[in-house]
């Protein structure tokens, strides 16, 4: 058998062994964060695969830098898994809203949606938590006699993430049949809805 074929079982192997790790970590251990979660889960499954194929003879073929190009594609296999499964079903607002029109019978009037998104789905979805507790366990916020603030590493964040949505995101977007760049600024027009910052 030759080597591709060899890397392509081991590497099927991994995804097994990844979807194993995840189910059994999801299911019977405490988690944090959904994506910390599956990244840990990919780190794992990566040092079970790799350790197989290390000390198995099957894979003795395979030179030390062969084997740590197949532990890089793994974590890198085990990362677009984390982000774009687990993570992306739990905080998409897009799968809610197909979720929620599957609940409602199939159907909500258009004009409803922003009801149902302030109304059911932070709360449904208990989003100040969750986000919290994410912000939280990224130690971008600290939390102190109920007043949320930024760390330094969340003040950090939040300005990459302002210069990168002002000069990185689309500038003619659609929007409900329209082009706008409304979401390149999307405090431009905000107002706020109430005096809640802290004294």
């Amino acid at each position: 058998m030759n080597k591709y074929v060899k890397a392509l079982l081991a590497s099927v192997g991994f995804v097994v062994c990844l979807l194993l790790v995840y189910y059994v970590r999801i299911r019977w251990f405490k988690v944090d964060v959904v994506f910390y979660s599956a990244i840990g889960s990919a780190v794992i499954a990566v040092l079970l695969a790799g350790a197989f194929v290390t000390f198995s003879r099957r894979f003795a073929a395979f030179s030390g830098l062969e084997k740590l190009q197949l532990a890089v594609i793994w974590l890198l296999l085990g990362y677009a898994f984390a982000i774009s499964v687990p993570t992306v079903i739990d905080r998409s607002l897009s799968f809610y809203f197909l979720e929620k029109l599957q609940q409602r019978g199939g159907a909500i009037r258009q004009d409803s949606f922003a009801d149902v998104f302030i109304k059911e789905y932070v709360v449904e979805h208990r989003l100040v938590d969750v986000r919290l507790t994410e912000q939280l366990e990224s130690g971008t916020i600290a939390i102190s006699n109920g007043c949320v603030r930024l760390t330094e590493r969340g003040q950090r964040l939040a300005r990459f993430s302002r210069w990168f949505r002002a000069n990185l995101l689309p500038r003619q977007r659609l929007l409900m049949g329209k082009y706008s760049d409304d979401l390149t600024d999307p405090f431009r027009h905000s107002v706020s809805s109430g005096d809640y910052s802290c004294r």
